[in-house]
């Protein structure tokens, strides 16, 4: 399966097909509003309007599966990110992004782009991964890591 076979809903409810992005680089992030790490949500915002008209595509999955960081319903959640953060880029219904119910999304994620010592598990709210202009997963960035810090690998791929 490749990730433009995958569809996800956005934070709407509508259906999303990953084939949309197509040709797009996407930082794909599963994120959680109440997390110490949503500051980020600022940063994301900056590279979407910084490089949106270059092709990329910042897109946020929030979960819940984190020390219940993201308890509240999608109307909540978007709400909450439209009003703290600024948020105009993309967001999609939560979904799990590890275990058995992890959508099949972060299943291929996790896949193609493993964690610290070679773990497929995420670990934590906030983790990233790039996704090059043909659908392929370039690279995986820890929670810690800023979106400042992964500019350069994102001016790079546009």
């Amino acid at each position: 399966m490749s990730l433009y076979d995958i569809e996800v809903k956005s934070i709407r409810g509508d259906s999303v097909k990953m084939s949309e992005y197509r040709g797009d680089v996407m930082l794909i992030v599963n994120t959680a509003s109440k997390c110490g790490f949503a500051p980020q949500y600022k940063d994301l915002q900056r590279l979407h309007e910084t490089y949106a008209s270059r092709g990329l595509r910042v897109l946020g999955f929030p979960s819940n599966q984190f020390a219940h960081q993201e308890p509240d319903d999608e109307a909540a959640i978007e709400q909450h990110c439209q009003i703290n953060h600024g948020v105009t880029f993309p967001l999609h219904a939560k979904i799990d992004v590890k275990g058995p119910g992890a959508h099949p999304l972060y299943r291929l994620l996790t896949s193609e782009a493993r964690g610290f010592l070679g773990t497929k598990a995420i670990k934590w709210n906030f983790t990233k991964f790039l996704v090059d202009r043909n659908g392929r997963v370039v690279k995986r960035f820890a929670p810690t890591v800023t979106p400042d810090k992964i500019e350069p690998y994102i001016a790079k791929l546009l």
